[in-house]
């Protein structure tokens, strides 16, 4: 069997389970299976497909015929310019947070030197994202979890900036170290109720500790906020990713603890996605 009649074989199994994009899904675990990138893939269809191959390349594809994320099976994302290392144990990167490191970069481009911290620091795409950009800019980031922790670690190391970001291990709660230029974060912020109505994909294996914000979808943004404004610079400014209805409970919540609200920046679907504030 050719590259080109397997991925076509591919296609047609995640098809039949609903599965969207089922034709580039198929060429991307092919491109995973013979550790080739996707053009290589596409140029080189009709070479023929070893047995072992033909067989880890089947595997992969039952395995999202389950549900289970692409860059799950591939243990990678692109995210902003750079491709990043992800394990099950991390929120998968989203392109609507790229409008959170958009903001970072807009607001910072007069700014030679300054220091961010991150709070929830997942895979690590944010802030190294930031500091890639940003040759002076120091790191600082904390996450619940030590998974999480040991991922930005090795990206940082990848992307060659682990000399400027110290990682901690912390709730937001108990974190007190240092004073902030700017503080990031992308918290989890689905109501608890209605994490098992999010899609297959997300609700049945993306970290439930990364999507979880409590009753309300506001019990971590709440706790990030009261932090933010005892770690921020007066002046400084806090940018937080939210869920698309918060807008109005997350600027109260802002207001109560002295930030001044600078903008509200919609996502690729037009849904309120970012908040820019100000520490006064």
């Amino acid at each position: 069997m050719n590259i080109n009649l397997a991925i076509n074989e591919g296609s047609k199994i995640l098809k039949s389970k609903f599965i969207p994009n089922p034709l580039l899904d198929s060429e991307i675990l092919m491109a995973k299976t013979i550790n080739k990138d996707r053009n290589y893939i596409l140029l080189n269809s009709s070479n023929p497909i070893n047995k072992n191959d033909l067989n880890n390349f089947y595997k992969l594809i039952k395995q999202r015929s389950l549900g289970k994320p692409v860059a799950y099976l591939t243990q990678k994302k692109s995210f902003w310019n750079s491709e990043f290392f992800i394990t099950k144990d991390i929120l998968i990167p989203r392109p609507d947070t790229e409008l959170v490191v958009e903001n970072i970069l807009r607001l910072t481009k007069q700014k030679s030197k300054i220091n961010i911290l991150e709070i929830g620091v997942g895979s690590g795409c944010i802030i190294l994202s930031v500091l890639k950009e940003r040759e002076n800019f120091r790191g600082t980031g904390i996450d619940l979890s030590k998974k999480c922790l040991i991922i930005s670690k090795k990206n940082a190391i990848a992307h060659k900036v682990s000399s400027r970001l110290k990682l901690y291990k912390s709730d937001v709660d108990k974190f007190n170290l240092g004073k902030y230029d700017l503080i990031v974060s992308n918290p989890p912020y689905i109501k608890t109720y209605k994490l098992k109505y999010l899609e297959r994909d997300v609700a049945e294996f993306e970290p439930k500790l990364a999507l979880d914000g409590g009753l309300d979808g506001l019990s971590e943004i709440r706790k990030v906020i009261k932090k933010s404004s005892e770690l921020v610079k007066k002046r400084g400014k806090l940018i937080l990713e939210i869920g698309f209805d918060q807008k109005n409970e997350v600027i109260n919540l802002l207001k109560k603890n002295g930030f001044y609200i600078n903008s509200i920046q919609k996502d690729i679907a037009n849904n309120d996605r970012c908040i820019v504030s100000t520490k006064i």
